[in-house]
């Protein structure tokens, strides 16, 4: 069978790999159909992931058709339609953050496709409580968004956004937009900035009730003026650069929450003063946490979905010319998906 894998910088076979069996009686072996390109896996490819161990088969956001099962797994069968968790850890895991309901941080944490092969291969098998079953008339180009659905319900989740909150995200990226969406389906009204009008466009449509372009706005100024003086109740930093981290704090309102996503390691300049007077709460927000059922059924439902975040489908052979999209016309590229059909 096929497999991605990188080797090192900028340096991705497609080569020819043994086809994976079933070892556990708890295990699923899953025929994959789709595999979407997240900026974590092209961090990957720029040998720029802190967290990726090389060579590695990348995806962590795939989904499949269930063809084979262990005798003991009994949530799934075969011809099932399937999304795969990406993480695992140690059934029965007891350190400090499974025990504080955050396996998602656990010392013992490994994620399909970072810290062991994942989905850029034609069948993969993995355990039987990482496999969540999806309606089979949801189209995989849909579902192959629950995964990257996931951190915009874990995010959201962490800052408390929910009804009557006012909500900041800055960036309008791929995960910024499915934020708003999922922001605005648990009742939040959203402002979301970005320096790219066609990506403020694209996040109007799906329901922004303000977008500011940054570089031509002063974005303190509208949120002020937005918020009538109050300042947003939430801010999410779905850029990841210190400079935007450190805006998230005069774009907050008093008792307020910031949640950063990136994972950029240069130092942020933040005075104390403004959490202090202000009593903020900064919250961590990395990959997600029991968030694959209430996504799922999020989509199943109809309240979220594609409409138009995937962009751009390659065969699993073309996957160089994937990443060189990518990375040479960003602009293009909402959500690339890689097939195997």
């Amino acid at each position: 069978m096929l497999a991605a894998r990188v080797y090192g910088k900028e340096d991705i076979r497609v080569e020819e790999v043994p086809k994976p069996s079933i070892k556990s009686s708890k295990d699923v072996l899953i025929k994959v159909k789709a595999v979407g390109i997240c900026g974590s896996d092209n961090h990957i490819y720029h040998g720029e992931n802190p967290f990726a161990t090389l060579p590695r088969v990348m995806g962590h956001e795939f989904v499949g058709e269930v063809v084979e099962t262990g005798e003991a797994v009994s949530s799934v069968a075969v011809g099932d339609h399937a999304v795969i968790e990406p993480i695992n850890y140690p059934e029965g895991g007891k350190d400090y953050a499974v025990r504080q309901g955050m396996p998602n941080v656990s010392a013992q944490l490994k994620v399909l496709g970072v810290h062991v092969d994942g989905g850029m291969q034609e069948y993969i098998s993995v355990p039987e409580r990482q496999v969540y079953k999806i309606d089979k008339n949801i189209p995989w180009t849909t579902a192959v968004l629950a995964e990257p659905y996931t951190i915009a319900g874990n995010s959201t989740t962490r800052g408390q956004v929910g009804l009557g909150k006012m909500l900041v995200v800055q960036g309008a990226g791929t995960i910024g937009q499915l934020i708003l969406r999922v922001a605005k389906a648990k009742g939040a009204t959203v402002l979301i900035s970005d320096v790219i009008d066609s990506k403020l466009e694209f996040a109007k449509q799906n329901g922004a009730d303000r977008i500011v372009n940054a570089n031509k706005e002063d974005l303190v100024d509208a949120v002020r003026d937005w918020t009538n003086g109050e300042m947003a109740n939430v801010v999410i930093d779905a850029v990841g650069a210190p400079k935007t981290f450190e805006t998230c704090f005069d774009l907050v309102s008093v008792a307020g929450a910031i949640v950063p996503l990136g994972m950029s390691p240069e130092p942020a300049h933040i005075a104390q003063k403004p959490i202090m007077q202000k009593q903020l709460t900064i919250y961590g927000s990395r990959l997600q946490a029991y968030q694959f059922a209430p996504i799922i059924k999020a989509i199943e439902n109809g309240q979220i979905g594609n409409d138009g975040v995937v962009t751009q489908e390659f065969n699993i052979k073309d996957v160089q010319k994937a990443f060189d999209l990518m990375n040479q016309h960003p602009e293009k590229a909402r959500k690339i998906i890689l097939t195997f059909d």
